[in-house]
């Protein structure tokens, strides 16, 4: 007994170099926890039920009600949303450890105000999705149904609201909304991806989006698409240089069926399909459609 008290003591030592945890060791201010991931969850609920009463939160909400109903419901958002910012702007200095507590505060505040002003514009486009995704989806029955059932739009709605933070540059919040979905759904899109207006996502499982794609406006994407983004080249010191465009570009009216991959900083045309199975290395002319074949005879 003795000699195995000594081998785990041994072990914790070693755990316990600063040289083996150098990279992997976060330091906390006192009394400061990291983002919650049941908190965002709760954040997302209350987004959810603020850009669609009736279908998420309350279901006893009317016309008469909706002003009481979304007024808590902000003002909720706004407390849990602070608190979320908060601990992610600490999370995210590691150089000032000893910053001043209301400083940091403060901009929360200002960074949850900021979203919040968001939403009827988030509304607005998130309503333009559902609306696509109705009259691209003959299986649909409603815009209910869709805002509701349908996995794709959930994904886009989380990715909305990410996107959102991420241009307030609110720190690892919105990879942590957007990876709920991606667990959820099997729908990973990058919050930093810029996405148009009336965006269908149809099934959606295992799609991939990167943070620099671009994707216009009436685009239809598929289950199994990946717009993947071309290798980094290192610095001069060998470095990955990070935040350069390396994702697809996708222009209006675009539609990329199952399984495609389209890869790297290409121009897809305006009304261009991009049919399943197909690798797509090239940029795509306006209303081109990329067969396997076609591909093989551009070779």
């Amino acid at each position: 007994m003795q000699e195995q008290n000594k081998e785990l003591s041994v072990t914790v030592g070693r755990l316990s170099e600063e040289s083996s945890y150098k990279q992997l060791f976060h330091s906390y201010r006192d009394g400061e926890a990291m983002p919650s991931e049941e908190q965002l969850k709760k954040i997302v609920v209350l987004c959810r039920a603020i850009l669609f009463p009736g279908y998420c939160g309350n279901a006893r909400i009317s016309k008469q009600t909706i002003c009481y109903h979304t007024g808590v419901n902000v003002e909720t958002l706004h407390s849990l949303l602070t608190s979320q910012i908060y601990t992610g702007l600490c999370f995210s200095d590691l150089e000032c450890e000893t910053c001043p507590k209301e400083r940091i505060a403060a901009q929360a505040e200002k960074l949850s105000e900021a979203f919040i002003e968001t939403l009827p514009e988030l509304r607005r486009i998130l309503a333009t999705d559902a609306e696509a995704t109705y009259h691209n989806d003959p299986a649909a029955k409603n815009a209910g149904e869709i805002i509701f059932c349908y996995p794709g739009f959930r994904a886009v709605v989380n990715y909305r609201i990410a996107h959102q933070l991420y241009l307030l540059e609110v720190p690892f919040i919105p990879r942590m909304i957007t990876e709920m979905a991606h667990s959820e759904t099997g729908i990973d899109i990058h919050p930093g991806a810029v996405i148009g207006d009336h965006f269908t996502i149809d099934h959606g499982t295992d799609m991939v989006i990167g943070e620099t794609s671009v994707i216009g406006n009436h685009v239809r994407i598929f289950q199994g698409v990946s717009l993947a983004g071309e290798k980094s080249l290192p610095d001069e010191h060998g470095h990955i240089v990070r935040g350069m465009p390396r994702h697809p570009v996708l222009e209006d009216y675009v539609t990329v069926y199952s399984n495609a991959t389209l890869w790297g900083r290409i121009r897809i045309g305006r009304g261009a399909t991009i049919c399943g199975n197909v690798w797509v290395t090239r940029d795509v002319r306006a209303d081109e459609t990329v067969r396997q074949s076609c591909f093989i005879e551009n070779k």
